[in-house]
């Protein structure tokens, strides 16, 4: 029996995989596709951005150079000597309105530091999964493909993947199987929101006269299109409501049709390599945990693709449990650990696809939508505005209320380095939390060794601390809790053990 069972070899399922794994966890991955590769997995149609925050997590664990190696993309030149973060090199866009990262007010965003993962990458869902599947093999991670779950079953103490013609017991099931869960529907999680207001058309063709087509996003009276800078894929939302999507294969007079009509031209397309459509219904579970199943990723929520913030929404769901769930294995996990995980993670979801409703509303047809639309150009047209997109789609603006005012807990950690050039990221690349302590007397070091085997314990001055003390990370990279610049003990130890459990020496 393993440990976890996770159903879906995707990016969430994946890094979910490689979390379990490095904490020493027993993993079975279970895919229904028979092969990793696909042409919707490739470039261009696989083009995916990874935000500030899901770039740091893959730099946490070591991954990052592995992961710029495979999207093409070169390493990030950091100047560690200063005190402040440069300025983003981009802030993305909203409902097809770039922004300019020149706009971005610093001053505005006071925990930002130097390091390598400030920035978002844009890559593929095949580089994505091929790095992630390196690392899970490492780690001994067990993938099964061509392999679909046809139902679940679970009591108090094991919970069973019934999958080609096989039981797969476990002590934890995570459906990590996209949009579609079969995980979901099997164990009986609820699943709700709000209907589609438009089919969504992905298109690789041939393109006669692609002069006609304006670059990047344009939104028209009828919808909006994004030609791309990759010759022949486009991007259409036509607004009728979902009534294509899934309907029927999108054929090459069909395709043409919605795009002459969204883009106001006469352009021709001469053949049609691939197509697929989405539509922008936004749905979330009320919980992300029934029993022993859990769900992740866009198992748990779904939503418009408009701003790129699915697949980082996953990647954090996945940072968030891995770290609950090997310790709930292990059995160290305080009580309730696992319990914060829907209340931490549900909420970012419901903004997230609150975030893609609002896009959507902007780009419609009706004068409604476009008399929205002028009044948030001229607001992103602004500093505020545009710092404001930055730190909601960077995963900046991202806090979990852990019952702490103190304004750095519950963010995600700055990359604090030390005098000898360590980073916080060096740090963290075995999964434990970290202590650093800026304090000059280290009072923090023997109470720090109770948890030595859940956290690594790390003093010196840094090049800038922010003001702080001490402060401890958790495995996810959340700060737990901060010290001024004399520790207090006792409010250490109390968060350590709200966090990790009991001490395991004295």
């Amino acid at each position: 029996m393993h440990d976890v069972v996770i159903v879906g070899a995707g990016p969430v399922g994946l890094f979910l995989a490689c979390e379990l794994g490095l904490a020493g966890c027993s993993v079975l991955v279970l895919e229904r596709e028979p092969e990793p590769g696909s042409p919707w997995k490739a470039l261009p149609l696989g083009m995916r951005g990874l935000s500030a925050g899901s770039v740091e997590a893959f730099h946490r664990r070591g991954m990052l150079h592995p992961l710029l190696a495979a999207s093409g993309a070169a390493d990030p030149v950091v100047d560690l000597d200063v005190d402040e973060a440069p300025p983003p090199r981009g802030v993305s866009h909203f409902g097809g309105i770039m922004l300019d990262p020149a706009d971005v007010d610093l001053a505005a965003l006071p925990f930002r530091l130097p390091g390598p993962a400030l920035d978002g990458v844009m890559t593929s869902l095949e580089a994505v999964e091929a790095v992630l599947s390196e690392r899970a093999a490492k780690l001994g991670v067990e993938i099964r493909r061509g392999v679909a779950v046809s139902a679940v079953t679970q009591d108090d103490d094991v919970v069973v993947a019934h999958a080609g013609g096989h039981e797969h017991p476990a002590r934890w099931l995570v459906g990590c199987d996209g949009g579609r869960s079969a995980v979901r529907g099997l164990a009986g999680f609820d699943f709700v929101g709000s209907e589609p207001r438009f089919t969504g058309y992905a298109v690789l063709a041939t393109i006669v006269d692609p002069e006609k087509l304006k670059p990047g996003f344009t939104p028209t009276s009828t919808g909006m299109y994004l030609r791309t800078p990759f010759e022949g894929y486009l991007g259409i939302q036509d607004f009728d409501g979902g009534a294509f999507d899934r309907s029927r294969p999108p054929t090459l007079e069909h395709v043409q049709e919605v795009l002459r009509r969204v883009s106001g031209t006469d352009v021709t397309l001469s053949e049609l390599h691939l197509a697929s459509t989405f539509t922008d219904r936004a749905m979330q579970t009320s919980t992300y945990r029934r029993g022993r199943v859990l769900l992740a990723g866009d198992a748990a929520h779904i939503h418009s693709p408009l701003g790129g913030q699915g697949l980082n929404l996953g990647v954090g769901d996945a940072v968030n449990l891995g770290w609950k769930l090997a310790a709930t294995v292990h059995g160290h996990a305080p009580d309730g650990l696992l319990d914060t995980y829907t209340p931490e993670r549900h909420p970012v979801g419901a903004r997230v696809l609150d975030w893609s409703r609002a896009q959507v509303a902007a780009i419609g047809p009706d004068a409604h939508s476009q008399a929205i639309q002028g009044v948030i150009r001229d607001l992103l047209g602004t500093r505020d505005g545009t710092t404001y997109v930055f730190a909601r789609t960077s995963g900046t603006a991202t806090r979990y209320d852990l019952g702490d005012e103190h304004p750095l807990v519950g963010r995600n950690a700055p990359e604090f380095r030390l005098g000898d050039g360590t980073g916080l990221g060096d740090l963290m690349r075995d999964g434990l939390g970290v202590v650093l302590d800026f304090s000059t007397d280290a009072r923090l070091r023997g109470s720090a060794a109770g948890w030595e085997s859940r956290m690594r314990y790390a003093a010196g001055t840094a090049r800038n601390d922010l003001g702080c003390g001490a402060v401890l990370v958790r495995p996810d990279g959340v700060i737990a809790w901060v010290g001024d610049r004399d520790p207090d003990v006792e409010a250490f130890e109390r968060a350590a053990h709200r966090w990790f459990g009991g001490p395991t020496s004295c």
